[in-house]
């Protein structure tokens, strides 16, 4: 019982980024345990998720073809099966509404100590040590575990996501389903608030704030997004004075974003909406504010007027 099992995780068939950040954690733990890294990926089109998740640091794949889509019944069941079959120290999973959906029922099932949401997770022996953020970031706990075996959820965008190409082993695994244990039934994927726009896959991201004052200056700001090809998101105050839908929310209550380019307008920096982004590449900020806390993790800052400053923008990348 020295390896690690992390399950990766896609929608509309695509792999999703906290998949190939599993790797990277799963990794280092296999590393620490001195095992195997084994990634499972259950449902939908598995040979081709499979190919893709042959990165560096893994050593076997498992494919499961059950289901089309996620089932959270389906799910427990295979992953229960599969880490009996594995016997992983630590089962990886990712910190998501499907995650969280059957991560603590399959620890429940296994009897094993769950920890979710960390951000940082280290292994000496049998002592596993997980960070989680508490009070809307504000301060950071650590967890000690002591247990030969552990299920842990991960937080995305807080590892950087492993893709230098790898040589695993690919197996197909057969799960024994029990249907009558099947209670659920999925008819359909809708987008929380609406909207065909999905944020966290965007390159280029230009958010608004409450510094924007008026809904109709959003124009303004989506006249620059347009200018740049980027994608329009906001802070959540655009959102709860319905001025944007829920899905174009960043932040701790939004989505978590890790764009090339993020560019801050008119957003002060609070601890909730940072730790949806703070994993952008790079993050450019406008504010009059001078001690506004975005410029603490901001790459660039502009000090002046948004009013002044983005249309100046506009002309530049229109021009």
């Amino acid at each position: 019982m020295s390896d690690v099992l992390a399950v990766a995780e896609h929608r509309r068939g695509e792999l999703r980024d906290v998949s190939y950040e599993l790797v990277t954690v799963g990794s280092q733990l296999a590393d620490a345990t001195g095992g195997d890294l084994h990634v499972a990926v259950v449902s939908g089109d598995v040979d081709r998720y499979a190919e893709e998740l042959d990165v560096e640091g893994v050593d076997t794949i498992h494919t499961v073809e059950d289901g089309e889509e996620f089932n959270h019944d389906v799910y427990a069941q295979v992953v229960e099966q599969l880490y009996d079959a594995v016997d992983p120290q630590v089962l990886l999973t990712p910190n998501s509404v499907n995650g969280l959906d059957y991560g603590p029922a399959v620890a429940n099932a296994l009897d094993l100590t769950y920890v979710s949401d960390a951000v940082d997770v280290e292994l000496e022996g049998s002592t596993l040590t997980a960070t989680r953020e508490m009070y809307g970031g504000k301060v950071e706990t650590t967890t000690e575990v002591e247990a030969d075996a552990v299920a842990v959820s991960i937080r995305s965008a807080e590892w950087p996501a492993t893709e230098a190409a790898g040589d695993a082993v690919v197996e197909s695994f057969d799960a024994t389903i029990d249907e009558s244990a099947v209670k659920s039934t999925v008819t359909g994927f809708e987008e929380v608030g609406g909207g065909d726009v999905d944020i966290t896959e965007a390159d280029v991201l230009v958010s608004v704030g409450r510094g924007i004052e008026e809904e109709e200056n959003l124009d303004l700001v989506r006249d620059l997004a347009d200018a740049l090809d980027a994608t329009l998101s906001s802070s959540r105050p655009i959102v709860d004075n319905g001025w944007l839908p829920k899905n174009r929310q960043v932040g701790q209550s939004g989505k978590v974003v890790t764009p090339e380019f993020y560019i801050a307008i008119g957003i002060s920096g609070a601890v909730q909406h940072v730790a949806g982004m703070k994993g952008a590449e790079n993050i450019v900020a406008i504010n009059t504010d001078p001690n506004a806390p975005i410029f603490d993790i901001a790459d660039y800052g502009i000090v002046d007027d948004l009013f002044d400053v983005v249309p100046a923008l506009i002309e530049e990348f229109e021009g």
